[in-house]
């Protein structure tokens, strides 16, 4: 009998409530919150459906991420939601048995499995730079794309070429789109993405198919934005303060990165909301600026610490800058209000969390 996604949640030891809960979170993550119960109904009575996980030219950093989400989890995903029938880093089997594994996994989920596809695709030398079983990479992208029902493009690389396309390109690296043209692609680009983000666009379309993309196939839920529209450093910038060196007064206070090179005004991701470890923090946050790593050709695009012609592509810069102290009077006080109800709000939960008498250990729900 086929196992559908609760039913996996059950024999797991969790409950229907556990359930429900997964599928709020989840919503919440999405910026779906009415649509949780939509997300559970459909995907309760939704299949397991099966992943093939393909590696191509790529450092494995992508998965690296994947493997760090908590909301979903790599576990919730590969034990409740996904059947991952193949990931030649994460399985067990290797050699034959590893393939034999896959091509049974293919055949039998035929037409309905979902690809993802980490890395870029060597065609260079008749596609010799990668080879697998007997197989290059190009061929083998090809015949597994014919049986899925879609693909995920993971990371930079798959999405748009990434560090192999950038020049010279010796290997003749190409994005996953270059090669296959008749099958739904939904790309999830970032040098890594961010884990919530992968794991966040598998569940979504197993609840609802294809999400609404961009211009670059990317999902507008994740990729709707630039890091600069949601950056706690917007104010700054609206006011004019820039830091110029990374230990100059500016860059101590906390002042705009933009005359650091920083991307974030033509980069859009969800850096900047969702963050890292588990919303702990973002390379802004840390000090350093935007790289613009989820943009097509961001290694091609000049120095990483060389400013912006314009903040965002169209004005030139003294106007922007000019615009920008000019301009932060309705901007930059909205944004810094905004900033420090945020800050007063965690410090009145970090308070509240100190100053509360720790759980008593039998009140803790299993």
């Amino acid at each position: 009998m086929d196992e559908t996604i609760l039913d996996a949640f059950r024999q797991n030891g969790l409950s229907r409530r556990a359930f429900l809960k997964f599928c709020a979170a989840t919503a919440s993550l999405l910026a779906l919150p009415p649509a949780a119960a939509a997300m559970a109904e459909k995907l309760a009575t939704t299949l397991r459906p099966t992943v093939i996980y393909l590696s191509y030219q790529e450092c494995t950093g992508c998965l690296e991420s994947m493997t760090r989400s908590f909301s979903p989890t790599i576990e919730h995903l590969m034990f409740n939601n996904i059947s991952l029938a193949f990931n030649d880093t994460l399985q067990a089997a290797a050699g034959e048995a590893a393939e034999a594994a896959r091509k049974e996994a293919m055949r039998k989920a035929w037409g309905k499995y979902i690809l993802i596809v980490d890395g870029a695709v060597p065609m260079g030398a008749g596609g010799a730079y990668c080879v697998a079983a007997g197989q290059s990479a190009v061929d083998d992208l090809r015949h597994a794309a014919q049986g899925a029902a879609a693909i995920i493009a993971v990371g930079t690389c798959a999405a748009f070429g990434g560090v192999p396309y950038a020049a010279p390109n010796p290997t003749g690296a190409v994005p996953v789109s270059e090669v296959i043209r008749d099958r739904p692609i939904i790309n999830v680009s970032g040098c890594p993405p961010i884990p919530e983000v992968m794991t966040g666009v598998i569940v979504y379309y197993l609840s609802f198919g294809m999400p609404a993309l961009d211009r670059q196939g990317r999902p507008v839920t994740f990729y709707g934005n630039t890091i600069h529209d949601r950056c706690y450093r917007r104010p700054f910038y609206d006011e004019g303060r820039f830091a110029h060196t990374f230990d100059d007064e500016g860059a101590r206070n906390g002042w705009c990165l933009y005359e650091l090179g920083c991307k974030g005004p033509v980069t859009y991701n969800a850096c900047a909301t969702l963050k890292w470890n588990q919303g702990t923090s973002f390379p802004i946050q840390s000090g350093h600026g935007c790289l613009g790593c989820s943009e097509p050709d961001f290694w091609d695009k000049g120095g990483f610490y060389r400013p912006l012609p314009a903040a965002t592509g169209h004005w030139p810069r003294g106007e922007v800058l000019g615009g920008a102290a000019l301009g932060g009077a309705v901007v930059g006080v909205g944004a810094a209000a905004l900033a420090r109800s945020r800050q007063q709000a965690a410090a009145a939960k970090s308070a509240k969390e100190v100053n509360s008498p720790p759980p008593k250990e039998d009140s803790h729900e299993h």
